[in-house]
């Protein structure tokens, strides 16, 4: 079957159904006699991904291994599959690089910080999931933000990503030439997940733009970084400029997840909880119970939804 192809079957009603599988704008890739995923210590000489991944219909990534580790325990818990003292293994054990933890249909794994490092796993994770000939796929990336006038602890369903300069795009240089991808994320999907939050009623959720910056310090605006050249006023306009623009979050990986699921078919979300309102200081003062507390919350939305959508609610 040709990547990016869709499959009809039948339903247990004789209704057809389609299914759809990954789509990889490589076509190098199908001349390869083994494709080895460097930075997940996997292959397909060595390792048979049909039989390991390929039942899997949602995958959840986040920056950090040990907040992946959490989720799949909880996922694991709120699916029935796993309880207090079940130890689910990193398959990913040959490197550091990045974690991947797997339960049932749900796959997690860690990405890192910042484009470059999400950018890499999502290559090798965009062709395990073609290898393993999985089809009907989510992925979502669960973290944290900066909020742009909301409460801190409020949780952001990305609709755009959006760059430094509020456009939704991606722009990557690809063999000396600037190459402009869309950044725009699945509508109906983020619209399931505000309907899951709405059935939770536990945080205030909406559903508004993040802008994806290339680091953490002068590129969001803050005046707390080594280096700034910039005054409280100028960086105060600037984030109220983004803010009419429509952007409500910061973090530093949506662009390119946006851009490369699009290229893939793949439906994807972002859910990010901001720890901070940036209208109101730079540094991060939340208690640690607190900020746990809030990093919990995009957990407990896609893992609502992840219930929801196996009827397990």
């Amino acid at each position: 079957m040709a990547p990016g192809s869709s499959n009809e079957k039948k339903t247990d009603d004789g209704q057809a159904s389609k299914e759809n599988f990954i789509h990889l704008c490589n076509p190098h890739l199908e001349k390869m006699k083994e494709d080895i995923l460097y930075h997940f210590a996997l292959g397909t000489g060595t390792h048979d991904f049909p039989a390991l991944f390929g039942d899997v219909k949602f995958v959840c990534v986040g920056g950090s291994p040990s907040r992946m580790k959490a989720f799949i325990a909880y996922i694991a818990e709120e699916l029935g599959l796993g309880g207090a003292g079940c130890d689910y293994p990193n398959i990913c054990a040959g490197t550091d690089r990045y974690a991947m933890y797997k339960v049932g249909p749900v796959l997690s794994v860690s990405h890192g910080m910042g484009i470059p490092s999400i950018s890499i796993m999502l290559h090798e994770l965009i062709k395990l999931l073609y290898h393993a000939k999985c089809s009907d796929i989510t992925i979502i990336r669960i973290g944290t933000s900066g909020g742009i006038g909301l409460e801190p602890g409020s949780v952001v369903i990305t609709r755009q990503s959006v760059d430094a300069t509020f456009k939704p795009q991606l722009e990557q240089v690809v063999l000396g030439k600037t190459v402009i991808r869309s950044t725009n994320l699945d509508e109906q999907l983020a619209k399931e997940l505000m309907q899951c939050s709405k059935e939770i009623g536990q945080f205030n959720t909406v559903i508004g733009n993040t802008m994806c910056t290339l680091d953490f310090y002068e590129g969001q605006g803050r005046l707390d970084g080594a280096i700034c050249l910039y005054d409280e006023e100028e960086k105060l306009q600037y984030l109220k400029n983004a803010y009419d623009s429509g952007v409500r979050n910061i973090e530093m990986e949506s662009s390119v997840f946006a851009a490369m699921c699009n290229l893939s078919g793949v439906k994807a979300a972002v859910v990010c909880v901001t720890l901070l309102n940036r209208l109101e200081g730079d540094q991060i003062t939340s208690s640690h119970d607190i900020l746990v507390e809030y990093q919990q919350r995009p957990q407990k939305l896609v893992g609502y939804f992840i219930k929801k959508s196996l009827g397990k609610v």
